[in-house]
């Protein structure tokens, strides 16, 4: 098994520890709601709840599973996505309609999901 550098251990380690925040749920952060997200899940369970799923736009790839990733991570990605930060056309397109609540109660919807 190759030995991974000193130097990229470190700064693997300390971008973990950066990072954690970001993904982190505090008290007093707001919370969503996965009862309401289950009423905003139509746009995302066409492809996400499907098991092994493969779209065709703009190319053929498989849909990543999201259920029972952290709440964090998801609405992380939503956000990026509607920035523009995350450039997969779809993902955009129905992250710039997603309020920020929205987002929240989604991402609370699919962490909870196994």
């Amino acid at each position: 098994m190759p030995t991974v550098p000193a130097s990229q251990a470190a700064a693997l380690a300390l971008a973990c520890v950066l990072a954690a925040p970001a993904f982190a749920q505090t008290a007093d952060a707001p919370r969503g709601d996965p009862e309401a997200g289950r009423q905003k899940n139509a746009a995302c369970i066409g492809c996400h709840g499907i098991a092994d799923y493969k779209s065709s736009f703009p190319e053929v790839y498989r849909v990543p599973r999201i259920g029972g990733q952290s709440a964090g991570y998801i609405a992380s990605a939503l956000h990026a996505y509607k920035k523009g930060e995350r450039r997969h056309p779809t993902m955009r397109g129905v992250a710039q309609s997603l309020s920020d609540q929205d987002i929240l109660d989604l991402a609370a919807l699919y962490s909870e999901q196994k």
